[in-house]
């Protein structure tokens, strides 16, 4: 048996919903919200409950962290080559001696590419405490694509 329930909305979504009302199933759309975060609370304590043992937690954590820096490194190797199949030869060429990923950037040459790359993500944000291990993860895929793509490229120039 359904249960009705009162919802309080602001009156501009009200008007919204009042002329949107024949394209949504609105107490379908509110039953599934509602039904996922409640699933996200519960899985999360659960979690809570399984995870009583700081040591498994942290070791958990590690590799979730090393898993997402793989995928940071994986993402900016596939970048790498793929800018390298337009680049100049003088840019190619500089970007196999850069390895300032600290500056990466403000570099003179590749740092509007850096930048762009880097607003693209907010993980790869620079921290207030310095630089991001994903942007760093994801300069040195980048270098590395770079230099997978010179390997094939070197002896037939």
């Amino acid at each position: 048996m359904a249960k009705k329930v009162t919802v309080s909305i602001p009156d501009m979504l009200h008007e919204k919903m009042e002329k949107w009302r024949e394209s949504f199933n609105l107490s379908k759309m509110f039953q599934d919200a509602v039904a996922e975060a409640i699933q996200k609370k519960e899985d999360f304590q659960k979690r809570i409950r399984e995870d009583l043992d700081l040591s498994q937690i942290v070791e958990r954590l590690r590799n979730e962290k090393m898993q997402s820096e793989g995928n940071f490194y994986e993402v900016g190797k596939h970048d790498g080559v793929t800018w390298a199949q337009s680049a100049h030869y003088d840019d190619l060429v500089y970007a196999l001696d850069w390895d300032d990923y600290q500056s990466a950037t403000s570099d003179e040459q590749l740092g509007h590419y850096f930048s762009e790359r880097q607003s693209r993500n907010r993980m790869m944000a620079i921290s207030p405490e310095g630089g991001s291990e994903y942007f760093v993860a994801y300069l040195k895929g980048w270098k590395s694509g770079v230099e997978q793509f010179w390997r094939e490229i070197r002896d037939k120039l």
